[in-house]
């Protein structure tokens, strides 16, 4: 990883922070910045200028957030957010999604997001079996955290990485440089239990694949581990491109 790198993240939600791979890219030196989107008003929109300009971001990280990603008419900003993401895609450089981020950048492409089997909680992922050798690696299954009602169509010239039972699409990769997750690797027992304080966000998730508020308090930290170290791994693999 090279020194002085510069990550800009596009955070969604106060408070979430930035998960693990904040403190992992703080170990590389990396100078670090972001957009808050979500402190801007919901019916104002947002010119493309003020975000920053594409040649000053080494790695672009896109964060998750409670809003769909087809929500344009009550957060405008999330069409200029796109087309950035657009922008910098084109531009050949590093982009890692995750959740919602993952979406978003799949959207910005001209891939659909659509509702689904909802995931909450700790599941297993697999990896797809026609991943080409020379893809993002990842294991054979893995257990990670979800923490979504909708997902993404896979990119056009994009590849499928991972899936599961409930929802197909857990991971894309784009060229060498964009890796798309709907998972969140990011999670770090902070993180956890932020999101399990929010009574409101935790009544709209119902079905077969929810796992309880009581269950997830009981979260061991080796559980995180996993998620952390592929969210490392991808990093620097974005960076190598």
């Amino acid at each position: 990883m090279k020194k002085n790198l510069k990550v800009h993240y596009f955070q969604h939600i106060a408070g979430e922070g930035f998960g693990s791979c904040y403190d992992f890219l703080r170990q590389h030196q990396a100078q670090i910045s972001a957009t808050e989107f979500f402190a801007l008003p919901f019916n104002l929109p947002v010119d493309l200028e003020a975000l920053p300009d594409i040649d000053d971001v080494d790695l672009l990280i896109v964060m998750g957030g409670k809003m769909s990603v087809n929500d344009e008419a009550l957060y405008p900003w999330l069409k200029v957010e796109k087309q950035w993401i657009r922008r910098y895609i084109s531009a050949g450089k590093p982009a890692i999604g995750l959740c919602l981020g993952g979406q978003l950048i799949a959207n910005a492409l001209g891939a659909k997001v659509k509702p689904n089997h909802q995931e909450l909680g700790w599941t297993t992922v697999y990896r797809s079996r026609t991943v080409p050798k020379d893809c993002f690696a990842l294991p054979a299954q893995f257990e990670v955290m979800q923490w979504h009602r909708e997902t993404f169509e896979i990119p056009h010239g994009a590849i499928q990485l991972a899936e599961n039972p409930a929802c197909a699409n857990q991971m894309y990769q784009i060229g060498k440089n964009v890796l798309g997750f709907q998972f969140h690797p990011e999670i770090t027992p902070n993180t956890l239990r932020l999101f399990l304080d929010d009574d409101e966000e935790l009544s709209i998730f119902n079905g077969d694949y929810i796992q309880s508020a009581i269950h997830l308090k009981k979260s061991v930290s080796e559980q995180f581990v996993v998620g952390n170290s592929i969210l490392n791994e991808a990093i620097q693999y974005v960076l190598r491109s």
